[in-house]
C-alpha cells in the first residue's frame, strides 16, 4: 500500500483565502498546495454567470493544468437593494485597478443613494472539487446573511469584511474574532458540506 500523501491544490493566490482554507482543511491528511506553487499556470477566466459556474471553471481548469486534485471557490457579496451587486463581480467591482478600500467606498456610495435603511446583504461561497482530468467530483454552497454597515469597521479578514455585519451580531467580519467568523462564515458553511467528500476521497 502506498504511503504517499495525496496532494490537493487550493486553486487561489489570495493569501487571506489560503489562510482560511488551510484552517478548514487542517484535519484532513492532504499535502496542501496553492497556485503560488505553480507560477507557470495560466489564469482561468471567471466567465460564469454564477458563483457555482466560476468555482467549477477554476477547479477544472487548474486541475487539468497541474494534474492534481483541485479545489476552487468563488465567493462574493450580494446587496439586496443593489439588485445583487457586486455578486460574481465582487473581486472586479469598480475595475481591475481598484483596491478593496475603494471598492467598499464605491459600494457604500451606491447603497446610500438607494435610501435603503435595512441594507440587507449576504456573502455567498460556492466550492467545486475536480480530479486531475478536470471532471467535477463534488460541489457545495454556503451563505451568510447580514447587512452592510454605514462605514468600514475593523481591519481583520479581507475583501469586504469591514462593511459586512453578519446576522445576529453587531460587529463586522473585520472586527469579529477570527475563530468566531470562521464558525459562521459563508466559506465555513460551504466547507462543512465538502469536507465529508474530501475525507472519503482520501480514504479510497
Amino acid at each position: 500500500m502506498s504511503t504517499e500523501v495525496q496532494k490537493l491544490l487550493i486553486a487561489t493566490n489570495n493569501s487571506g483565502k489560503i489562510h482560511e482554507l488551510r484552517d478548514f482543511l487542517d484535519t484532513l491528511p492532504f499535502e496542501l498546495l496553492n497556485l503560488s506553487d505553480f507560477p507557470d499556470c495560466a489564469d482561468v477566466e471567471e466567465t460564469g454567470a454564477t458563483f457555482a459556474e466560476n468555482a467549477q471553471l477554476k477547479a477544472s481548469g487548474y486541475a487539468m493544468q497541474t494534474g492534481l486534485l483541485s479545489l476552487a471557490d468563488d465567493s462574493g457579496l450580494e446587496v439586496e437593494s443593489l439588485d445583487g451587486r457586486p455578486g460574481v463581480l465582487s473581486a472586479r467591482y469598480g475595475g481591475p485597478d481598484t483596491n478593496f478600500t475603494q471598492k467598499m467606498d464605491l459600494l457604500l456610495t451606491e447603497l446610500n443613494k438607494t435610501g435603503d435603511i435595512i441594507r440587507s446583504a449576504r456573502f455567498v461561497c460556492s466550492i467545486a472539487v475536480a480530479d486531475s482530468d478536470g471532471r467535477i467530483l463534488s460541489t457545495s454552497e454556503g451563505i451568510c446573511e447580514g447587512k452592510i454597515s454605514s462605514i468600514p469597521y475593523g481591519s481583520g479578514g479581507f475583501g469586504y469584511d469591514p462593511i459586512f455585519i453578519p446576522e445576529g451580531y453587531e460587529q463586522t467580519f473585520g472586527e469579529l474574532n477570527e475563530r468566531v467568523k470562521q464558525k459562521i462564515s459563508h466559506r465555513f458553511r460551504a466547507f462543512e458540506e465538502i469536507i465529508p467528500f474530501l475525507r472519503h476521497f482520501e480514504a479510497v
